[in-house]
């Protein structure tokens, strides 16, 4: 339970690592989204108030759609990250690292009421007590999973080459070797390159200058590169 970091292999055989939040920082994100909510209650109470019984009418129907749709619209358009889980580092996601959907984000916040149960979100907090990667019951029904975000790492110096799929399913560790590799090749001697890429030739499945060509196709295949 001291380590958070969850491994996942995508479809193209690139592993993810994703480190997932617990309770302590997803409470202080809902604080803050609270807060910023019992603001705009204040703001529009009192803006509301000179308009009667209409206004106080059209108040609760806007609290209502807040209290139930602001997580689900930020968490869907805004990469997965309310306002308060934004501040604090971390997002919704699917369990398979993909981005949060409507149905996924509709289903985990509905389900709130039952998180809050019995008082003080009990339900959920010893959920995520007892859940392996710190799911409340909202995120085991509806498949998804809180996560730090992390910041890109940009590599900018690898030379440019046609991108190309490795050819066998790497670990993070293998990848991570290879954009190194590929980020300092314009700083060796082709004979240095070449010695570097032989010890990556389970990867490559080449030797010497076709090794090194063939890594750095993959390399940038790997940033994105199409």
């Amino acid at each position: 339970m001291l380590d958070t970091s969850r491994s996942l292999e995508t479809p193209e055989g690139v592993n993810l690592s994703l480190r997932i939040a617990g309770p302590v920082v997803r409470c202080y994100a809902w604080v803050i989204d609270q807060v910023i909510r019992i603001v705009a209650y204040s703001v529009l109470s009192f803006v509301l108030q000179f308009t009667g019984t209409i206004g106080m009418g059209l108040l609760l129907i806007i609290v209502f759609l807040i209290e139930w749709f602001y997580p689900v619209y930020f968490e869907v358009m805004h990469a997965g990250a309310t306002p308060g889980k934004k501040r604090m580092g971390i997002r919704v996601m699917h369990d398979d690292g993909t981005e949060v959907g409507w149905q996924a984000s509709l289903i985990r916040n509905l389900l709130r009421t039952a998180d809050l149960l019995p008082f003080a979100y009990g339900f959920g907090l010893v959920s995520m007590l007892v859940s392996r990667d710190f799911k409340r019951l909202g995120d085991i029904t509806a498949g998804t999973v809180v996560v730090y975000r992390e910041r890109p790492t940009i590599w900018t110096d690898i030379p440019q080459a046609t991108p190309l799929a490795p050819a066998i399913a790497m670990t993070t560790d293998e990848q991570y070797a290879l954009l190194q590799f590929a980020e300092r090749a314009a700083t060796l001697t082709e004979e240095r390159r070449n010695e570097l890429a032989d010890t990556l030739q389970d990867i490559s499945g080449e030797r010497g200058g076709m090794a090194t060509q063939r890594l750095l196709q993959n390399a940038n295949w790997l940033v994105g590169r199409r």
